[in-house]
């Protein structure tokens, strides 16, 4: 690649003079010619594995570089560092990963007269019994009937990792950026202990007082907007996880039972998943088991 190839910027050209970079190893490192400051002053530092490997996403931001000042007024804020580093595995997921949304509902009568019933005794253990913890519980029982959801593929692609543990990750829409955090062992645990752990995990993680070792290691997670709104989504699969669920809304929907139209609260469930190591079928199988566990709650605490 010879230098008269490369596309740089003076001030780019500047800044490779003053930190001894040769622009044509810079370019050779991140796979194309149109050179920026970053790339530059990541070769300097050493770090050309990771230029190599954002040579891809360079090249895709190249066309939305704008001067959007021509057209109008405008203002900036720089991005954290936590949102630009969930920005570029989200990036990266949807890059990667051919996935697919299965969208389903579960009837959840059942599940809102149980925790009626466990008011009284939710106010005097200090808790609330949320819908979503009977969520993580459903999922975790649905991993372990299909355990082909609790599994990692290898980066290479030849290899799949089963897990023989079962790790819930939730995620938070905290104010400084979306987080994760990870409850442990929920096929082991029983409902008041989940629904403790939901709301601890969710309390530190708004307050940034989430542990990096209650981040990682989840078997599934779950998306839930079921406070805010909506009737479907598309969440984003979060690798090395190979499929995540996501939760709207519950609405009261008419249901034809008993030759009568029943209003029935059902909630919107939707499963991204990989469709590498996912098929329609399995996903289909696997959503219709959360479903008939969401209606009939009994069948979770046998």
């Amino acid at each position: 690649m010879g230098q008269t190839e490369i596309i740089a910027s003076p001030s780019v050209v500047a800044l490779a003079g003053r930190l001894g970079v040769d622009l044509a190893d810079v370019a050779q490192a991140a796979g194309r010619t149109n050179i920026a400051r970053e790339d530059v002053e990541r070769h300097a530092s050493g770090d050309t594995k990771r230029a190599s490997s954002d040579a891809v996403a360079s090249r895709d931001n190249a066309y939305w570089e704008v001067d959007h000042a021509v057209y109008g007024p405008v203002t900036h804020e720089p991005t954290s560092r936590f949102a630009r580093t969930a920005a570029a595995n989200l990036a990266a997921a949807n890059r990667v990963i051919p996935q697919v949304t299965h969208h389903d509902r579960a009837d959840m009568r059942a599940i809102e007269a149980f925790r009626g019933k466990l008011k009284p005794e939710a106010a005097d253990r200090g808790l609330r019994l949320t819908a979503l913890a009977f969520h993580a519980k459903a999922l975790a029982i649905c991993l372990g009937e299909f355990p082909r959801f609790n599994t990692s593929l290898t980066a290479d692609g030849e290899t799949l990792v089963f897990k023989q543990f079962c790790h819930i990750g939730i995620a938070v829409d905290a104010p400084h950026g979306l987080m994760v955090p990870v409850i442990r062992d929920v096929d082991r645990k029983g409902l008041w202990q989940i629904a403790g752990e939901i709301s601890d995990l969710a309390g530190r993680a708004s307050q940034r007082k989430i542990k990096p070792d209650e981040m990682g290691g989840a078997s599934m997670s779950i998306s839930n907007l079921g406070g805010i709104g909506g009737t479907a989504f598309t969440p984003i699969v979060n690798p090395p996880e190979v499929a995540i669920l996501g939760i709207t809304r519950t609405e009261m929907v008419p249901v034809w039972e008993n030759d009568n139209w029943t209003p029935v609260p059902m909630v919107p469930l939707d499963l991204s998943y990989d469709h590498r190591v996912i098929n329609g079928a399995e996903a289909a199988r696997f959503m219709a088991h959360l479903a008939g566990l969401l209606a009939d709650p009994r069948r979770m605490l046998r």
